[in-house]
């Protein structure tokens, strides 16, 4: 069951954006680094792999899987987790505040539901930091790139692999 917190995240975290879309060209000066490569199989049951990272994949018992797996929604926690703490280190050093970044911990929970204002499923994000200020919180919410893409929408190209 969701929170009305969780709900009302939903809803203003899946509202279309007005920031400009414009798409990344496949090669783009302004690209840092390009992931690809990562394989599925067989859905939320099935398995993942990319650059030697091999798991399988299990829906959680509360969508009627097994829960012997990981879910995607755990992956992305863990990633957003991941990503969130990097932004965290680099504004806590470029702010003189170094010790704060080191100390950070980041708790990331992410819940799947039936959002507002819209069909089918959407992700709701909660993270918490602990060992950091409101400040160095702010600015690493504002520069990480998860955080962003739900905040801002995200570029996304669909096309079909020959």
């Amino acid at each position: 069951m969701f929170t009305p917190a969780t709900r009302t995240l939903f809803a203003s975290s899946l509202r279309t954006s007005t920031v400009s879309r414009t798409p990344f060209n496949r090669v783009s000066a302004r690209t840092v680094v390009t992931l690809k490569d990562v394989k599925v199989r067989a859905g939320r049951n099935g398995h993942v792999e990319s650059n030697g990272l091999k798991l399988n994949l299990a829906s959680p018992k509360e969508l009627g899987g097994t829960g012997k797996g990981e879910n995607p929604e755990q992956l992305f926690a863990m990633g957003y987790s991941a990503c969130f703490l990097g932004a965290i280190q680099a504004l806590a050093k470029k702010m003189g505040k170094e010790e704060m970044g080191k100390r950070a911990v980041v708790h990331t929970t992410v819940h799947l539901g039936e959002p507002n204002e819209m069909k089918g499923f959407a992700l709701g994000v909660d993270i918490q930091v602990e060992g950091i200020d409101q400040e160095v919180l702010d600015a690493a919410h504002a520069f990480c790139p998860y955080s962003r893409a739900l905040t801002h929408g995200a570029v996304v190209n669909v096309s079909l692999k020959a």
